[in-house]
């Protein structure tokens, strides 16, 4: 798919726009205050594959905290600041990458001017976050409703704003809980702007419901070129954040690392647990840079195919299952010894990727 062109902005060590490669973004939900737990999950989604992580800064003490996690983590940190200027201000001498704001409950113009003068002095970017459920009432009532043209407006107005004081390391999210909305927001903003956008589905709800809306609107936006960083809003752990974000992105073939699982779906001839396996496996993999893909096939008829285009997967017998490595038959397991062998085998390739 032909990506559309954004400007690049550079984000601590992290740079988005300009076709580099899209990243995975998070929040934490722990206390920003309480330093060691903050510092212990931000480390735990970089495990995982997060990019970027955000954190919520709503006091003094929250912000002055920034210092003593950004020198513990290895990822870009971003402020998430709402009304208070002083804390956007606070945040970005306490070493934050990136702020979130939205300009319009920051309050008047020469507040926002000076957080602008602080982000130019630190030249960190400011990342412009408009959402539907907090759209101004002027253009509200201009438009009678949160539709796309509401969202576009609001967000060209806040740019303006920071223009008008001579800022432009601006990052843009248009988001909305109404999957429609969100898609047609970022399309009508992308034929306007060059801004880099931070895609996602607001309050997309539980990590079922959630997944399915973020797949969709964000999947769809990926997928006609639309889109430099993401974040996945679950009602959720963090860490399904970044799961589902990264499998979106493997499933359009923009991400090469980490392990996909292949599985078939269950039916009258599997004579072997197929559905358990599937979880276990998914629930224990390890963490790779390496792209591996494992198939888990549940018998004879479409199975031996399917795991030869994988690098390691197993096609169900009785009770039983063929290994596959690379398109060749190498043995044969008992079905206790499953996820095991896989496991064992996933290690391997892991292990050879290091050593090369």
């Amino acid at each position: 798919m032909n990506r559309i062109y954004t400007k690049e902005i550079r984000i601590g060590n992290k740079s988005i726009g300009n076709f580099k490669p899209i990243a995975v973004q998070s929040m934490t939900n722990t206390d920003t205050k309480d330093i060691v737990s903050t510092i212990n999950q931000i480390n735990r989604l970089s495990d995982l594959g997060c990019d970027i992580i955000r954190v919520a800064v709503p006091d003094e003490d929250a912000a002055k905290a920034l210092r003593k996690i950004k020198e513990n983590i290895d990822i870009p940190l971003v402020a998430d600041i709402h009304f208070n200027y002083r804390l956007a201000i606070l945040a970005i001498e306490n070493g934050a990458d990136k702020i979130r704001i939205n300009p319009g409950n920051i309050g008047d113009r020469g507040r926002v001017k000076e957080i602008v003068n602080v982000a130019k002095e630190h030249k960190i970017p400011i990342r412009i976050g408009v959402n539907s459920g907090s759209l101004d009432e002027r253009v509200l009532t201009k438009y009678k409703g949160k539709i796309p043209e509401a969202i576009v407006e609001s967000a060209s107005e806040y740019i303006k704003i920071l223009n008008d004081f001579g800022f432009d390391d601006i990052v843009v999210s248009l988001k909305s809980s109404d999957v429609p909305t969100t898609i047609e927001s970022y399309r009508m903003f992308s034929k306007k702007f060059t801004y880099p956008l931070h895609l996602g589905v607001t309050e997309s709800g539980t990590l079922w419901s959630g997944t399915i809306k973020s797949s969709i609107g964000v999947g769809t936006l990926l997928s006609e070129g639309i889109g430099d960083t993401i974040r996945i809003s679950l009602t959720a752990d963090p860490s399904e954040e970044v799961k589902v974000a990264l499998q979106i992105l493997r499933s359009l073939n923009l991400l090469q690392r980490g392990i996909e699982i292949i599985s078939c779906p269950t039916c009258g001839r599997c004579n072997i647990d197929i559905v358990g396996l599937a979880e276990e496996l998914e629930r224990n993999l390890p963490t790779t840079q390496k792209h591996i893909k494992v198939a888990i096939m549940g018998c004879a008829v479409n199975g031996p195919g399917e795991a030869k285009d994988a690098d390691i997967g197993i096609a169900g017998g009785h009770k039983s299952a063929l290994l596959i490595k690379k398109g060749i038959v190498i043995g044969k397991i008992p079905e206790d010894r499953i996820i095991e062998t896989l496991t064992e085998e996933i290690n391997n390739l892991i292990k050879e990727e290091t050593e090369a």
